[in-house]
């Protein structure tokens, strides 16, 4: 009897794992050979590229990512209807999204975008505040406010020290992505920038904080578009994005972890 009982419980075993076998095999295939196209903020490429990779081989999906500044991003859905995520570098631009129903409202902050001040290395022009770039004859290189999240913060932060227009007096480049502001930096085209803490590079940069108080600090948001042909898809993506394995490669690149919250 007792070996009877212990054959039966072997057997009921046996088809458990082959169910949940079965399930998991099916769940995979669900998956396998499809594909999402996913509009980034030109700033978030290097978690972003491992991000995809990572979630593709996970899944056995492809990830296609477009990178650019958030208003040519939103240029391109507003004219394709194509796409399933969308990730910029800040929250003003993922609403602009909202407003042309090209995004879901509902979206989850990633990590945070912290812009500081960039110059050349040694501080060569004694730059220690936000003030100091408004000195005349300084050349300043800024992101699009059009175009990029850094571009709409650095408005924000030099309405707050009273220098916008003294600052306007400087700018040599307004860049339709960070990494052009980046780019005119390091090639000498301009003497100081705003950037994002993640992408000043500490070999080539001297970087000076901005005080919380006088900041304007950005969260990257993700979420799904309006036109998605495969949601359930898409919105699995952008929950691996907002996990916490997401964030660990994000704050690998440099971007501190948001905490984990969702908003509508």
């Amino acid at each position: 009897m007792k070996r009877t009982i212990l054959s039966v419980l072997a057997i009921f075993a046996i088809l458990l794992a082959i169910i949940c076998s079965a399930g998991c095999i099916s769940e995979q295939q669900n998956y396998d050979g499809k594909s999402l196209l996913v509009y980034s903020g030109a700033g978030l490429k290097g978690p972003m590229a491992e991000i995809g990779q990572v979630f593709g081989d996970k899944f056995n999906v492809t990830v296609d990512l477009t990178y650019g500044g958030s208003g040519v991003l939103i240029s391109q859905m507003a004219t394709t209807k194509l796409g399933d995520i969308f990730i910029p570098g800040g929250e003003p631009d993922y609403q602009n999204a909202v407003k042309k129903d090209l995004v879901s409202t509902e979206y989850q902050p990633v990590a945070y975008h912290v812009p500081v001040i960039a110059v050349a290395k040694g501080n060569p022009y004694g730059i220690t505040t936000v003030e100091d770039l408004a000195k005349p004859g300084l050349r300043v290189a800024l992101g699009d406010v059009n175009a990029t999240a850094i571009g709409k913060a650095s408005v924000v932060i030099f309405n707050k020290a009273g220098i916008l227009d003294a600052v306007e007096k400087n700018v040599v480049l307004r860049g339709a992505t960070i990494n052009e502001v980046v780019t005119a930096l390091s090639t000498g085209n301009a003497d100081a920038a705003v950037l994002t803490l993640d992408s000043a590079n500490q070999d080539l940069f001297t970087t000076i904080e901005i005080p919380v108080t006088d900041n304007s600090i950005l969260v990257t948001p993700i979420g799904v578009t309006t036109f998605t042909t495969q949601p359930e898809l898409a919105q699995k993506f952008a929950d691996f994005v907002a996990s916490d394995e997401g964030k660990a490669i994000f704050e690998k690149y440099g971007f501190p972890g948001y905490p984990n919250k969702k908003y509508t």
